[in-house]
């Protein structure tokens, strides 16, 4: 046995959260993909086909009340919450991430108020959060400025009205500073609207500690709801009743079934919500969450940086100089729960085939040999680490098989 993988049997036997593996359903690949789709939790199969064959197949429309549909957006977000570091009654489940992002971009100009019409957006955004920028800037009548995190406190003026910023940066896995570009927004008069896509279910958030105003989060990767499952949408407590959603439906109404002409905003984080819940994939994701039982935000961390730590050494190991470059900050205050690795432009006379780019034919070789990782154009490797089913012999199997396949 290597060295590395001596050590990785060591780390296993002493790892608190070991045990949480059984509650997937896993195979034997080593599946580094969850900061994309998180794997499946084993108790989930049997909640839908409760919820399928019982609740809408003999209660049918009595599960409104019955089975608890409609409270199921509110509910859900009071069992994401300590996750995140929140109190319930902020949350609100529902509609996608982009959608959700629309409400509190908009939401968030309305609440800057008048003078301000100007939107800063993470320069290094995913598209989609700049499309919707975009949008939103054109529609309220802002300007949009792209800027780096870094630099944002350099770039507040008394015309800011909102700032749109990343926790992780989706590419390199590099953790941004929420406490201290949150209150560098605040202090210029500004509204913080964090994306915490890649953050939520891997490190602690703490919304309610650093007075974030507005966030919004998907579900579907370190949180393991399932694909498509429903995003979640953050709204402080004390500002809730200034919180003013492009999007009113009926669902967010202070009389749901008063069927009025006029709107009415209800109360708290619910004037959030927009139409009908989408239950089959939110039920899901309800079930999904039991995973976290007794699981601490700190104790995920933890092993999410010796995790990435290991693999780092397994790499630097295993892989020949030159072949690779981590573009994940190695300071654990400035990473994530990812490592993206640049293949080199030496590699492209082995690799690249009719074009196609080197990482992701790399990538292909990856999988077919059972390390599930991804690519992100054009060159970066990207491989996720989910502590409550990744364990550090798949660490070094990840690595020893990229070796191989670079060699």
């Amino acid at each position: 046995m290597s060295e590395p993988a001596e050590r990785a049997r060591k780390l296993d036997a002493v790892d608190e959260l070991a045990g949480k593996r059984a509650e997937f359903v896993l195979d034997d690949v080593v599946y580094l993909d969850g900061n994309s789709l998180g794997a499946l939790p084993a108790v989930v199969p049997g909640r839908v086909e409760d919820v399928v064959r019982r609740q809408w197949g003999e209660l049918r429309i009595r599960s409104w009340e019955e089975s608890g549909w409609w409270t199921a957006p509110e509910r859900i977000g009071d069992r994401i919450a300590p996750l995140v570091g929140a109190a319930p009654g902020q949350i609100v489940v529902g509609d996608s991430t982009s959608v959700n992002v629309f409400k509190a971009v908009v939401g968030a100009v309305r609440m800057a108020g008048e003078g301000r019409d100007e939107l800063l957006v993470d320069a290094t955004t995913f598209p989609t959060d700049g499309y919707i920028a975009e949008s939103a800037a054109r529609m309220t009548g802002c300007t949009l400025r792209p800027v780096a995190p870094a630099d944002v406190p350099g770039a507040l003026g008394d015309r800011t009205a909102a700032v749109l910023l990343n926790h992780v940066d989706y590419r390199t896995g590099r953790l941004h500073d929420l406490p201290g570009l949150t209150a560098a927004v605040r202090a210029a008069g500004a509204v913080a609207v964090w994306d915490l896509c890649h953050s939520a279910g891997a490190l602690p958030v703490g919304l309610d500690e650093h007075g974030v105003d507005l966030a919004v989060g998907c579900t579907y990767k370190y949180l393991n709801g399932g694909p498509g499952s429903p995003a979640y949408l953050y709204v402080r407590r004390e500002v809730q009743d200034r919180f003013d959603s492009p999007l009113p439906g009926w669902n967010s109404h202070a009389e749901p079934f008063g069927m009025r002409s006029d709107f009415e905003a209800a109360p708290g984080a619910l004037r959030g919500r927009v139409g009908t819940p989408d239950i089959l994939s939110m039920l899901a994701l309800e079930a999904a969450l039991d995973v976290w039982d007794g699981v601490s935000v700190e104790a995920v961390r933890a092993k999410s940086l010796a995790l990435t730590d290991f693999f780092l050494e397994c790499v630097a190991e295993y892989v020949p100089e030159g072949r690779v470059e981590c573009l994940t900050p190695v300071a654990h205050g400035e990473r994530g729960s990812q490592i993206a690795l640049r293949c080199s432009p030496k590699l492209s006379t082995s690799f690249e085939q009719g074009g196609a780019p080197i990482a992701g034919d790399v990538m292909k070789r990856l999988i077919e040999r059972g390390v599930v990782g991804d690519f992100r154009a054009p060159d970066v490797l990207r491989f996720g680490f989910t502590p409550l089913y990744v364990g550090f012999a798949d660490v070094e199997r990840a690595a020893r098989v990229l070796a191989q396949t670079l060699a």
